[in-house]
């Protein structure tokens, strides 16, 4: 048990990728560079669709609906509702494809 055969922190259980709870200031700011593309490019399509005087029901759906990045308060950019967990929120880095999946409106009071 104390010799040179005592098992690792690994073997004896625990998680081997350990996710951080905080993103740091590179993630953060790829989160809001990816918030500002996704708006810059739902702003192209609106004024092309504008142009030729066409109007879709799911870009009036998005500007209606979903905030801009700069609306966006920090709480909402980095974490996500989540009703399992004790305070209500999770980091953003813990849902799968957080990088492709777009979590800017969440629960009122929440």
């Amino acid at each position: 048990m104390f010799g040179a055969f005592r098992p690792t922190n690994v073997l004896s259980g625990g998680l081997l990728w350990k996710i951080p709870w905080r993103l740091s200031k590179f993630q953060k700011a790829r989160q809001r560079k990816r918030l500002r593309a996704v708006d810059s490019v739902v702003a192209v399509v609106d004024r092309a669709l504008q142009k030729q005087g066409i109007t879709t029901k799911a870009v009036e759906w998005w500007k209606g609906e979903m905030p801009v990045e700069q609306e966006m308060v920090p709480k909402d950019k980095y974490t996500i509702f989540d009703r399992k967990e004790k305070k209500y929120r999770k980091s953003i880095r813990k849902l799968p494809k957080w990088t492709r999946v777009s979590q800017r409106v969440n629960p009122p009071g929440y």
